[in-house]
């Protein structure tokens, strides 16, 4: 297949590249390179790699991009709820105005396939902190980011999906190792915090995430993108493990044998804008989708690589949204 992967550089998108690579497929990355494009260098030379520095909402650029590709993964956005918040104009500007652009293109030039990476963060709150949300739950973004995800998603799902598939994937909280490192997400900023700095403060350590390991949603993505069109289109999926949903003080638990001398603070909140536990099971059962690493699994990953001495300046802007 010959796809078109927006965000290509990103931490996601930089492994995704190389998974669907690794498949077989033609895979040509979009990307403005916000934060370079040091990720892609290791695949650089592949006959079946292929770069465009571009703006997404660059719809010129859309148009050459999208020539001869059969399948669109919509990555590239302003991801995160603070960078949205700093950013909103922009923030709208690339989430959704550029994201209408893409859709419109693949419309007019017959794309069979759009992927398009959502958030469980749609959820916003739990009404019953003691149960679990699934794709039929009523969304509730409370951030920016969020409501650009919400909103884009049901323009996908609302299109003739005769002329084309659209697929929204809701993903859990990210984490792990990649070529695009952050340490601004959740797993990755205790791990190294903890490791690093020997102290950690946690805010409402008693609210839920669903988590998942990067390299786990690249899985996903690639296993979407070969299924029946009749299993995906029009399709909201979770993307996770229902047994990987955690609470930020269960986090600290597992990081602890690594660091035992770490001092950790937790700051009591009554109230977050965000706590909720996921169910995928419909993931599974469709389209027999399981995770492969846990979170335990990742925080020995980050922690190895805080250990080992390959990254000197953990506070590089070049590793935070």
């Amino acid at each position: 297949m010959h796809i078109l992967v927006t965000g290509g550089a990103g931490y996601l998108g930089s492994i995704l590249t190389q998974t669907l690579i690794d498949h077989g497929h033609s895979v040509r990355v979009y990307d403005v390179l916000l934060h370079d494009g040091q990720s892609l260098l290791s695949i650089w030379g592949s006959p079946l790699f292929e770069f465009i520095h571009a703006d997404i909402r660059d719809r010129k650029a859309l148009r050459r991009a999208l020539d001869g590709v059969e399948a669109v993964v919509h990555l590239a956005a302003i991801v995160g709820d603070p960078a949205c918040a700093r950013q909103p104009a922009e923030a709208k500007e690339t989430n959704l105005d550029g994201s209408y652009q893409l859709l419109e293109e693949c419309q007019r030039q017959g794309i069979s396939r759009f992927l398009f990476a959502s958030t469980c963060s749609n959820y916003g709150k739990m009404p019953d902190p003691d149960g679990l949300v699934d794709e039929t739950s009523t969304l509730a973004p409370v951030s920016l980011y969020a409501e650009t995800k919400v909103e884009f998603e049901n323009a996908i799902l609302a299109i003739d999906a005769s002329s084309l598939s659209t697929t929204a994937l809701r993903f859990a909280t990210i984490y792990g190792v990649s070529p695009r490192m952050r340490f601004d997400l959740t797993v990755n900023e205790f791990t190294k915090d903890m490791l690093t700095k020997k102290s950690l403060t946690v805010f409402g350590e008693q609210f839920w995430r669903p988590y998942i390991h990067v390299r786990d949603a690249a899985r996903a993505i690639e296993l979407v993108l070969t299924s029946p069109l009749e299993k995906v289109r029009s399709e909201v999926f979770n993307v996770g493990s229902t047994e990987e949903n955690y609470r930020k003080i269960d986090l600290v638990h597992m990081i602890e044998p690594h660091v035992p001398e770490a001092n950790v603070q937790y700051v009591r909140k009554q109230e977050d804008p965000r706590d909720y536990r996921v169910r995928f099971d419909k993931i599974r059962s469709a389209l027999e989708f399981q995770t492969t690493r846990t979170v335990e699994d990742g925080i020995a990953e980050v922690a190895c690589l805080v250990r080992s001495g390959a990254i000197r300046c953990f506070d590089n802007p070049s590793f935070s949204n």
